[in-house]
């Protein structure tokens, strides 16, 4: 049998104690039942000890649902992600996909630290007259103002919505999805009800699905159509662009000038059964279809 040299016998020691370690710290933070010894039921809760050796009760979660928290993947990926041996906890490679951690923790994916903060998605049916940045000095009112303090994490609109516009709006902390929802790439679905000042001819609403140039750019309307059969002056329109005004420079560059600007359809989102100025989370069969794309 061949032997090993002395740097593999090494190695092989030094793997095997950063094993023993984990296993060890799994061990102390077992999850544990408040009111017998016994395993039973496992609880969301676990025991530490100080370095003073007092015992702390810890808060003990899912790695999956930590790595999920952050907004980097669904639990399910997650897994997968965690026995391919790309998570990290406190230093140590993890490979166990039914490892608990800590909020206090250190958890990287791929070198890369994660903040444990939850996650949330609001759609909000933003009123006229308030802006969509998160602080204006100028601003009488921001969407933020219509949150409040119902929603402790700290979020921010998907997109943009200029004060007189009205309608869907995502809020949300998930930056990977916001770059998704924005990046014009991915083109994602946006539909306008639009009242003009006047009625439009059937040949500019024509013109909109060739494309009007802004900035040295075609702008292409994916669907144009009359809103009301009998007001022509409303119009419906569909298009990925993501340029700032588009729907108003559009149809200004035709001659019309937009009295109402309502957005009703943002990326698989609509404003049903929300009133005007309120808002809610977004439903885990929501969040799902806009991670995956499906919409």
């Amino acid at each position: 049998m061949e032997k090993r040299a002395p740097e593999e016998r090494s190695e092989g020691k030094d793997k095997k104690t950063r094993v023993n370690k984990l296993t060890d710290r799994n061990r102390a933070t077992k999850p544990f039942r408040k009111d017998s010894g016994s395993p039973g039921k496992p609880s969301d809760r676990g025991v530490k000890r100080s370095s003073k050796g007092k015992e702390q009760v810890t808060t003990l979660i899912r790695l999956n649902r930590f790595i999920a928290n952050s907004g980097v993947c669904s639990r399910r990926d997650a897994d997968e992600h965690i026995k391919n041996g790309l998570v990290s906890v406190n230093g140590l490679l993890v490979t166990d996909m039914g490892t608990k951690v800590t909020y206090d923790d250190e958890i990287r994916f791929k070198g890369k630290k994660l903040s444990a903060e939850k996650k949330v998605y609001i759609l909000l049916n933003k009123p006229k007259d308030y802006v969509t940045t998160v602080e204006d000095p100028h601003a009488e009112h921001t969407v933020l103002e219509l949150i409040g303090d119902k929603c402790p994490e700290r979020v921010y609109p998907v997109g943009r919505l200029d004060k007189a516009t009205t309608g869907v709006l995502l809020l949300t902390n998930d930056g990977e999805l916001t770059g998704k929802l924005t990046h014009p790439k991915y083109k994602r679905k946006k539909i306008y009800h639009v009242f003009l000042d006047h009625e439009v001819t059937k040949n500019d609403l024509f013109r909109l699905t060739e494309g009007i140039e802004l900035d040295g750019e075609a702008v292409v309307a994916d669907a144009v159509a009359y809103a009301d059969a009998d007001d022509k002056s409303q119009i419906g329109i569909e298009l990925h662009s993501g340029k700032n005004r588009v729907i108003r420079r559009l149809f200004e560059t035709l001659g019309y000038k937009v009295k109402k600007l309502d957005r009703v359809y943002f990326a698989g989102l609509t404003k049903k059964n929300l009133a005007r100025g309120k808002w809610r989370f977004l439903t885990d069969k929501e969040v799902s279809m806009l991670k995956r794309g499906i919409f």
